[in-house]
């Protein structure tokens, strides 16, 4: 029988085995990205996807990592084979995350009788999301550090350490990529959440397998010696690392922000952001691992580790402002997504890649750095959990300081300044004691980079206003207002003709020009005159006002609540579109409420006889839940008997199986919705979805009658300005009806909570002008729909005729 020996086996006798544990991390890396896209979706249809709540999210996740690290080392106990805990915490990975994805729903309903706003309701998002990630996040933080015991803190075994790292970070890679690209957009978050559990297991039963013929030695045959508080030179590289995971988490919120806005915020690029990162990260790891294992002065590799830093940052800040926004890319050259997938790739790696591989060597040299204040005998894997966790803090700062506080403060120019100079700081916390010529290099390496952070410039305008657009525009004018928010940035822009522009996050949102004028009151005066004596509305999205404004003209409206995400909006546009918008945003009927559009129909107590849905474009990231069959029904849910809902949907910029999903997910809630076409010239360009709650029909001579009499700076004006000039007239606009277009939509998918299926779908439609061919479809199946429009014998063959047209 073999005596186990009597201290951790050496890195030669672990290398046999290196492989499959590169292998076992990058698996466990792999399934937790994968869980990380699935629970984030989950959770934002709960508690919303504005930036508060994004704050929420990555702090109770990261937050979760932090504590597993801490709490392993300090409750599991060193005799314990590492690979057996190790085993145990993929199996309990995998059970938290097959219950998250059952006990979400029950959250999900307890959460919406109890969610209030202000501050109160920022703390129980927290404690929804904490109580959801914390089980599942604290095994994922614990896994490197069980395996730490396995190693000794020698270099060799440090800079192992730093490679089982990096292969968790490449299976990162794989599963972001896998998930993003493939699982989601084919399936739903249920299949996602049991392949990723499937890894796991797999993981866990190689874990088991290896046990017995894997050496270990038992902690009392080891030498026990408690870990005592760091020292100054420790305290030192925890205050470094720790700014270092806070430089990339803020890095990453600005990047991502920015990049998004130039390359188009889908599914899609966020993907690929991520892996970029992840890449960097992963590169770095290796890199750092293999200096880690030959540097005797890891602390001072750390330090100008951090100097470099501060460069890398310049140049991602130079790349976002001077050089990316100038690529000569057309992306509207081809139709087939992959081809500008591999230029979004591109352009990520140009901007995130140095910056992320010196991220990724940072975590590495310091715990070779760390590991030199330790004694002989004393537990790794408190080492590795100490470092992880100051990263890790670092990092919840990071993503919640900046998304939430610096951005909307001092802005992203100023944010990338600031990025800097923490690099600096953790790279002077590292380097306060070194000889003459190493402080004449230090002392020049600070006033490098003083030049540097004086320099950054901001993003050009016309890259926040017209994004992966911008070389492609023409007579774009100037701007008239730039401003960044804590969910998005705003571009107000006027042409030289005078029309005005109101831009979001790269994406003309809304205009004053006569086809988008159109759109917006036709969203606010058809529930508006179709509804019989409306007294209150709900707007999802103030945008430019206009539909909004149109509520305003209505007297018998008494109640007018408007639900926007981005605080900065509301005021900048009705200083622009004052006239267009009737001053709704002043208006005495008004209440706005700044949230997440779907945080506060499923919250709100309150019920209405309109609602008007005028979200950002379904390609967009977290739009789909403005557009899935579970907030229709909240909504339905919200609307007074005989309520009037209103939805947009635009037809440039998508396919006809996107549009089928969004109308079929529509009308499976509503099967007596009709379309109501807002044409250029007679071709397709968007239409608006119209349903009322229960049965109905409209009459035509009452809508005429209460135009009628209500005369001059009425809603009758409001119509005529934009070309209607009676109730049949705006009437003539109905395009089709539920019933007419089953055969249409008989395979088209129906967009849920649990797929969210259709952001995917979009993304894949981007660059597709389908607007005519998909009106012409719609027509198709037209019929004049008997029974739904009311009215003297006069009145209804005017609207037949024109319908004929």
């Amino acid at each position: 029988m073999n005596t186990p020996p009597s201290t951790s086996p050496t890195p030669g006798q672990l290398r046999p085995f290196l492989p499959i544990l590169l292998l076992l991390f990058a698996g466990s890396g792999c399934a937790a990205l994968i869980y990380e896209i699935v629970w984030f979706q989950l959770l934002q249809n709960a508690i919303g996807s504005s930036a508060v709540s994004l704050g929420a999210l990555l702090g109770t996740y990261m937050g979760g990592m932090c504590l597993g690290s801490m709490l392993l080392p300090k409750y599991v106990p060193r005799s314990a084979h590492p690979l057996r805990v190790y085993a145990r915490l993929e199996l309990g990975i995998a059970f938290f995350a097959v219950l998250v994805l059952f006990g979400i729903p029950l959250v999900d309903s307890l959460y919406a009788s109890i969610a209030t706003h202000g501050f109160t309701g920022v703390f129980l998002r927290a404690v929804v999301a904490g109580i959801c990630l914390i089980p599942p996040t604290v095994l994922m933080g614990a896994s490197l550090p069980a395996m730490a015991r396995w190693v000794e803190t020698t270099p060799e075994g440090v800079a192992w350490l730093g490679f089982l790292y990096g292969s968790n970070i490449a299976g990162a890679v794989f599963g972001c990529l896998f998930a993003g690209f493939y699982l989601l957009r084919v399936s739903d978050m249920g299949i996602a959440t049991y392949v990723a559990a499937l890894i796991n297991v797999a993981v866990a039963l190689i874990s088991y397998a290896l046990v017995n013929r894997a050496e270990y030695a038992p902690a009392a045959e080891r030498a026990a010696v408690e870990t005592p508080p760091p020292d100054a030179g420790a305290k030192a590289v925890y205050l470094a690392i720790a700014l270092s995971g806070m430089t990339a988490l803020g890095a990453e919120i600005i990047w991502t922000r920015l990049l998004s806005v130039m390359i188009g915020a889908t599914v899609y690029t966020f993907s690929i952001i991520l892996a970029v990162f992840l890449v960097g990260l992963g590169l770095g790891s290796g890199i750092g691992s293999a200096i880690a294992g030959s540097r005797a002065r890891a602390a001072a590799a750390l330090g100008w580790c951090q100097i470099l830093l501060a460069g890398a940052i310049a140049w991602g800040a130079f790349a976002l402002s001077n050089s990316i926004p100038y690529w000569p890319i057309n992306p509207l050259l081809t139709q087939n997504p992959w081809f500008n997938f591999q230029m979004d790739l591109v352009r990520s790696l140009w901007v995130i890649l140095p910056s992320a591989i010196l991220w990724g060597a940072s975590f590495p040299l310091a715990l070779r750095a760390a590991a030199r204040a330790l004694r002989k005998g004393q537990d790794p894997g408190s080492l590795v959990g100490r470092t992880y966790a100051a990263n890790t803090i670092g990092a919840i700062l990071g993503a919640i300081g900046f998304s939430i506080v610096f951005i909307p403060w001092i802005g992203t120019r100023n944010s990338e300044r600031l990025l800097m100079a923490l690099s600096m700081l953790g790279a002077l916390a590292l380097l306060r004691s070194v000889r003459f010529t190493q402080f004449v290099a230090l002392l020049a390496a600070t006033a490098a980079a003083a030049v540097l952070l004086w320099k950054v410039d901001d993003v050009p305008w016309l890259a926040i206003a017209y994004g992966r657009r911008m070389l492609t525009a023409t007579g774009v004018g100037r701007p008239l207002y730039i401003g960044e928010g804590m969910n998005a940035s705003v571009v107000i822009s006027q042409l030289d003709a005078g029309q005005i522009y109101f831009h979001v996050s790269g994406k003309v949102e809304a205009s004053n020009e006569p086809f988008d004028m159109r759109l917006q009151r036709m969203l606010g005066h058809l529930p508006a005159l179709v509804h019989p004596d409306p007294h209150s509305v709900l707007i999802v999205g103030f945008g430019a006002g206009v539909t909004a404004g149109t509520f305003v003209v209505h007297p018998e409206i008494q109640r007018i609540v408007i639900c926007e995400i981005e605080k900065i909006i509301p005021p900048a546009t009705s200083r622009y579109f004052a006239n267009e918008n009737h001053r709704v945003f002043t208006d005495a009927r008004t209440t706005m409420h700044y949230d997440d559009a779907r945080h506060y129909v499923l919250t709100t107590g309150e019920k209405f006889d309109i609602i008007t849905s005028d979200p950002i474009h379904p390609w967009v990231k977290g739009t789909a839940t403005l557009y899935s069959k579970e907030y229709f029904e909240i909504c339905k849910q919200h609307l007074n008997p005989g309520g009037v809902i209103t939805q947009w949907v635009p037809l440039y910029e998508s396919d006809p199986d996107t549009i089928k999903t969004e109308l079929a997910t529509f009308f499976e809630v509503f099967p007596n919705g009709t379309i109501w076409a807002n044409d250029i010239n007679g071709e397709g360009y968007d239409v608006v979805l119209l349903a009322q709650n229960g049965p109905g029909t409209i009459d035509v001579d009452q809508m005429q009658r209460r135009l009628e009499a209500r005369g001059a700076g009425t809603a009758s004006e409001s119509l005529r300005t934009v070309g209607f000039t009676s109730a049949v007239d705006l009437l003539s606009t109905y395009a089709g009806r539920a019933q007419d277009l089953k055969a249409w939509l008989v395979d088209a998918h129906v967009n849920t909570d649990l797929d969210l299926r259709l952001q995917y779908m979009a993304g894949m439609g981007l660059n597709f002008n389908n607007a005519p061919l998909i009106k012409s479809q719609i027509g198709d199946s037209f019929r004049y729909p008997e029974g739904m429009f009311t009215g003297s014998a006069d009145a209804l063959d005017k609207l037949r005729s024109e319908l004929r047209r």
